[in-house]
């Protein structure tokens, strides 16, 4: 298939800045027999079946964006130049990836301060990303981040405000646990303590999963044959215990939802056979139209953008022509958009999934 078989034109004021208050009050497209529905994220209660079973991401965003100064003496005296950092990925050595900007006024061995506490020097670099070494590691290094670093806004946010303290708290899960994720998994976000409670006592189920979105989640596609694009690695865990309760689910004839794109790729990814394995590694996993799920009976996840490899997920669990015509009905009724936008609830049949 071609990348424009998965575009759309969205209007620019339909790309949500903020997210809903309370996080359970955004809007819900409920889309699934052919039909859809105008409900909101808090009538999932309603809406979803006693015996079946949300996946959710438990990975918690780091504040990964730091500001800093490289200093350098020299003949014309001291000089300072200001540079931004985002991390991308710790390695097994301690050190971490990270896009520099400008990556051309800093040199290998050169230190850049963020703050009195935390610095870190360049230790080289790798595919156009820097590596960084810190100066703190363990709960010292967390400390420091925390203090020092912002939330790590999509660049559709960024582009039209910097983040601030509320996005410490908008921009993480409300189960948030493992650190390592420079994105958030976006559909949790709509989730609060309030629901969670409402869904217990429906019936419904809960299976942590981990899956540390990378920063190539907002990477764009750049061929043309989408057989040729190549996705970025992401690291997750589906625990031995995580696996019995989806399979449980699955026997006794509950439907098993993940909750966000991210807990979809790692179901898929470790599922064999139509039962889940325990897993933990990378995945770089590629769901495309023709895909096959053996895991997911739905999705629950925002709209995403134009020709993104997310678009193309959403088609191969609901069928290209189902998706274009629920992204028309989301424009048309203004749902809000992207990461802080409003969600959707996508349960396919086996007549949704014709192209």
């Amino acid at each position: 298939m071609k990348l424009s078989d998965f575009d759309f034109d969205l209007p620019e004021r339909l790309i949500a800045t903020r997210p809903a208050r309370p996080r359970s009050s955004a809007r819900l497209l409920l889309a699934q027999g052919g039909m859809i529905e105008d409900r909101i994220v808090n009538q999932l209660p309603d809406i979803l079946r006693p015996g079946d079973r949300l996946i959710l991401n438990d990975t918690k965003v780091i504040p990964a964006r730091l500001s800093g100064l490289r200093h350098r003496s020299g003949e014309a005296g001291d000089t300072a130049a200001r540079i931004e950092v985002t991390l991308l990925e710790p390695q097994s050595d301690g050190a971490w990836t990270a896009l520099i900007k400008p990556l051309k006024k800093v040199r290998d061995g050169e230190v850049i301060v963020f703050s009195d506490d935390l610095s870190a020097s360049v230790e080289g670099r790798r595919d156009g990303q820097g590596v960084l070494r810190f100066n703190l590691t363990g709960d010292d290094f967390d400390a420091a981040l925390a203090a020092a670093g912002s939330m790590p806004l999509p660049p559709y946010i960024e582009a039209k405000r910097k983040a601030d303290e509320a996005d410490k708290q908008d921009y993480q899960t409300y189960w948030a646990k493992r650190a390592g994720a420079v994105a958030a998994p976006t559909a949790s976000l709509h989730f609060d303590g309030p629901l969670l409670d409402a869904l217990e006592q429906r019936g419904v189920a809960f299976t942590h999963v981990t899956l540390h979105v990378g920063a190539g989640t907002f990477l764009p596609v750049k061929v043309d044959d989408i057989s040729e694009h190549k996705m970025h690695a992401e690291w997750g865990e589906v625990t031995s215990q995580a696996a019995e309760e989806m399979n449980a689910t699955r026997a006794a004839g509950g439907r098993i939802i993940p909750v966000g794109t991210t807990a979809m790729r790692l179901i898929e990814s470790a599922a064999k056979d139509g039962k889940m394995q325990p897993w933990v590694g990378p995945t770089d996993i590629f769901i495309t139209p023709g895909f096959e799920f053996q895991m997911s009976d739905g999705l629950m996840t925002n709209f995403h953008l134009p020709k993104s490899t997310l678009m193309m997920l959403v088609s191969a669990l609901m069928g290209v022509n189902t998706i274009r015509a629920i992204y028309a009905h989301a424009i048309a009724d203004e749902y809000r958009f992207f990461s802080y936008g409003d969600s959707s609830l996508l349960l396919p049949q086996p007549a949704d999934k014709s192209l």
